[in-house]
């Protein structure tokens, strides 16, 4: 979810709004060609935005959830060609791209099932009566990745809707269709017009605008942890609202109690899904010295069945990567004398890399440290408790991780001591739109997703009400 690479956010570079030139990963070929966003746009942007957040705010709280789930309704009824969008797009494997389509329908549902439980509070105070009202914000910017294009949009989008905003989508550069098309679907569902608006643009001209821009109250910005720090200065400006989610390089922790064969059957698609371009892959994969070995042999079979090709191909397990730009980095991670295991990746047109495990690495190593975003990952081994978690915490990250034990107080004590926002006892489950989502340290502010999501998206007013009377 964040990409060393992102140029969707703001940046020193300037230029003119040329249009955006999209590829299928797969093919190199041109999928289609976008109009690009310049700054005057996004200014008008808000002004509608405004306009339409007004009216939207005003909407008894039944009728705004009732058109969220119209919206969550003809977005279920457009899964398959939302899916096959993404396909084209992006490089995602079918699969997975439904899946996708899926997340932003459920989120939704789920948003919409909060509108009519944004409740303040009634505190006991002397002398009269005090609540609290939550309010919306206004009109909310919300910045995408194209690594996962559809459920990061809709993450910030769908609570921001219900909470009562106004919302302007900017995505990524090589991803902006899903984006185009959902807007279009909002339509169609009955949303008010204006109150959904996509700017596809380049980073530093949409993205910047949108940033800095007074009339938005709030960013929610999902990207490399480069490019947050500077979307967090420039609203840092205004003391405008800020939601980042950024990089990663989680650990899986598997110690020697552990079922090893079902850890190592696991680790694959734990950091290959969408070709490595997740910032919760398990990236480090940390193994209890005793068994170090015996994991390797039984995760390398597991490696090298993984099948990698068109996306759109029943049983494709991992896809291309995005583009040219993000092979060349993942390739200047790896040398070929590196020991390991590797996989297999067609040859010819398209952005393919092998799935790829390297053993014998250097834990400072640079690629142990930094986050690759592309299917490689890097076998560590521990001696103990203490040292996998010294290990686990010895990044500047801390978004997501696995562990792998039938220790029931171990798996407690690690859970606590290991710094990262999202973690999985013996399984990688890291995302689900009904719990909360969120890094430690330099992996991002704040949280997304679950029951408090609408929250994130109001102001808190206290009301304090006299019972006494004025004084005589």
């Amino acid at each position: 979810m964040s990409d060393p690479s992102d140029s969707s956010g703001p940046s020193a570079r300037s230029g003119s709004p040329g249009p955006l030139q999209v590829l299928n990963p797969a093919t190199e070929e041109v999928v289609a060609t976008v109009p690009a966003a310049s700054a005057a746009d996004v200014d008008a942007a808000v002004v509608r935005a405004t306009r339409a957040q007004t009216a939207w705010a005003a909407l008894a709280p039944g009728d705004r959830a009732r058109l969220l789930r119209r919206f969550a309704t003809v977005v279920d009824d457009h899964v398959e060609e939302l899916a096959a969008l993404e396909v084209r797009e992006a490089g995602h494997v079918l699969g997975n791209a439904r899946w996708e389509a899926g997340n932003v329908r459920d989120l939704l549902d789920y948003a919409a099932g909060g509108v009519e439980r944004l409740t303040g509070r009634q505190i006991p105070v002397p002398g009269g009566l005090d609540v609290t009202l939550l309010e919306p914000l206004g009109v909310v910017g919300v910045i995408a990745p194209w690594n996962f294009p559809m459920p990061i949009a809709a993450w910030g989008t769908a609570p921001a809707l219900a909470a009562g905003n106004a919302v302007l989508l900017k995505p990524a550069e090589s991803t902006p269709l899903t984006a185009l098309r959902l807007a279009e679907l909002a339509l169609d569902a009955g949303l008010p017009e204006h109150l959904f608006q996509v700017l596809p643009g380049h980073g530093p001209v949409a993205g910047d605008a949108l940033v800095r821009h007074p009339g938005v109250a709030k960013i929610v910005f999902t990207g490399s942890t480069r490019v947050g720090k500077q979307v967090l200065a420039r609203c840092a400006d205004q003391v405008k609202r800020v939601t980042l989610e950024l990089g990663g390089k989680s650990p899986n922790i598997v110690f020697a109690d552990a079922d090893l064969e079902a850890a190592a059957t696991a680790a694959p698609m734990s950091f290959l899904d969408n070709s490595g371009q997740d910032c919760c892959a398990r990236t480090r994969i940390l193994v209890q010295r005793p068994v170090y070995d015996r994991f390797l042999d039984l995760l390398a079979p597991a490696i090298e069945n993984v099948t990698v090709g068109d996306p759109a191909a029943p049983g494709t397990d991992m896809g291309p990567l995005i583009s040219r730009l993000q092979l060349d980095r993942v390739r200047s991670y790896v040398t070929a004398d590196m020991p390991g295991i590797r996989g297999k990746a067609p040859d010819g047109p398209g952005y393919w890399y092998p799935p790829t495990v390297l053993t014998g690495v250097d834990p400072g190593a640079r690629v142990a440290v930094e986050e690759v975003f592309g299917p490689v990952a890097v076998v560590l081994p521990f001696e103990d408790e203490a040292d996998a978690i010294r290990l686990a915490n010895a990044t500047e990250y801390g978004l997501s991780g696995s562990l792998w034990t039938r220790d029931v107080g171990r798996a407690l004590r690690v859970s606590q001591a290991v710094r990262a926002g999202n973690l999985s006892v013996n399984s990688h489950s890291s995302v689900r739109y009904w719990t909360p989502f969120g890094g430690y340290r330099q992996s991002g502010i704040g949280r997304e997703l679950g029951p408090d999501a609408l929250v994130a998206f109001t102001e808190t007013k206290n009301v304090f009400i006299s019972t006494e009377g004025p004084a005589q």
